[in-house]
């Protein structure tokens, strides 16, 4: 089953690593949403645990080795063609999480990977669900 057009919905993972402060951030390469800043964020494997999945694409997105923590917030991704049909349709569960090591170094489906202060990482995001899922793990982390 592709991404593109799928026959259900796909279930990813997303993580808000937080650092000094600092939330990480990815431009995405590849659409959905090519071009735009998020959280490194992708799609479950068979077999692997969601917070695996968040695990892993934080490292392959950004080359940062975390530690993930509690769940912060679930969320639907559908973008529709003109035609009515649905193109994309993800179910992104999000966590939590701690850097443990590594820099930011764009890889697999990002095309820049960095720290943000929170504040700046909000308004680059222009997805809502996204923007709740950090400021959800700011709350968390603050707790």
């Amino acid at each position: 089953m592709g991404r593109e057009y799928p026959d259900v919905p796909i279930t990813g993972a997303t993580a808000v690593v937080i650092r000094d402060g600092k939330v990480l951030l990815v431009r995405r390469r590849n659409e959905p949403g090519a071009g735009k800043w998020s959280l490194p964020s992708g799609t479950q494997e068979l077999g692997e645990d969601l917070r695996d999945t968040a695990r892993r694409e934080v490292l392959e997105e950004t080359g940062i080795t975390c530690t993930v923590g509690e769940l912060v917030y679930a969320y639907d991704v559908i973008e529709r063609a003109a035609d009515g049909r649905v193109r994309y349709h993800f179910v992104l569960v999000g966590f939590l999480a701690a850097w443990v090591s590594g820099e930011p170094v764009a890889g697999d489906d990002a095309d820049r990977a960095e720290w943000v202060p929170h504040d700046e990482a909000l308004a680059r995001i222009v997805w809502p669900d996204v923007r709740e899922t950090i400021r959800r793990a700011l709350i968390q982390n603050s707790q």
